[in-house]
């Protein structure tokens, strides 16, 4: 009878892989010498602490498949300490990098213009930082009305720009007259679609579905606030404002507007 050699079988088969596991603190493995199963603890000196769900202790020798995890022999291997995480860097209400312990720069001889209080106050509130970063003034016009009396009594040249902002600059407007009678190279006007610029605030910033029609004749600040009884237009503008955190309670054509005239008035002079 022909006999077989086992030991050519056995020598030629591969050895099972024992999965090395991070010991971490709370892991659930046993002995499987003395059946003790617990919690890991910590690794000390070469052992592993484990404590059983009575809070007993109990150390154990480390070594390959010295454990059973789950039913099945594994290997544990320290764990990785964590990496710390990169710090994000702060974003300003624009969205742009927070300057820490910033001091304003020395005011430009270039400008921004908006036109009204309302307009200056909600640019401050969300582009105050880069401004003054950028060394940039925005100052209220009171009104497009007097645009070119004001730009000729500015003065603008290659280092003393103006970036003008306009309320309801569509196509039939006042505004968007008044502005095409403006062709100084100096000067940069941008505007948005909106009658006010309360109304480019998101509407859902306030709570409200829409901003509601005014009817023509009606002066619209007053419209809006007997609309949605907001009370007098001083009150309804301090709800507007105080909902504004940051870019993203704005209407996307303020955020162009506004960013397109902050890199004109900056941009180096040759």
């Amino acid at each position: 009878m022909r006999s077989h050699s086992y030991g050519d079988i056995v020598s030629g088969a591969r050895k099972r892989k024992i999965p090395e596991v991070p010991a971490e603190p709370g892991l659930v493995v046993e002995d499987p010498v003395s059946g003790f199963c617990g919690a890991l603890v910590r690794l000390e000196h070469g052992n592993a602490v484990l404590e059983d769900r009575n809070g007993k202790h109990r150390v154990f020798p480390l070594g390959p498949a010295a454990f059973l995890l789950e039913g099945k022999p594994v290997t544990l291997v320290p764990a990785r300490a964590p990496q710390p995480a990169t710090p994000q860097p702060a974003q300003s209400a624009s969205g742009s990098v927070h300057v820490d312990g910033l001091r304003a720069r020395v005011a430009r001889d270039s400008r921004i213009w908006v036109e009204g209080k309302h307009d200056a106050e909600l640019v401050e509130r969300i582009w105050g930082h880069d401004l003054r970063v950028e060394g940039v003034v925005v100052e209220p016009l009171d009104g497009v009305d007097v645009l070119s009396d004001a730009i000729a009594e500015f003065g603008t040249g290659p280092g003393r720009r103006l970036g003008v902002l306009v309320d309801h600059l569509v196509p039939g407007s006042k505004e968007s007259r008044i502005v095409e009678g403006i062709t100084d190279p100096n000067v940069m006007i941008t505007g948005h679609p909106y009658v006010d610029i309360w109304e480019a605030v998101k509407p859902d910033v306030l709570g409200i579905d829409a901003w509601p029609r005014i009817p023509k004749g009606v002066e619209w600040k007053r419209g809006v606030c007997d609309a949605l009884g907001w009370g007098e237009t001083y009150e309804g503008w301090q709800r507007v404002l105080a909902a504004v955190g940051s870019f993203r309670d704005v209407e996307t054509p303020l955020i162009g507007a506004v960013e397109r005239l902050i890199d004109f008035v900056t941009e180096p002079v040759d």
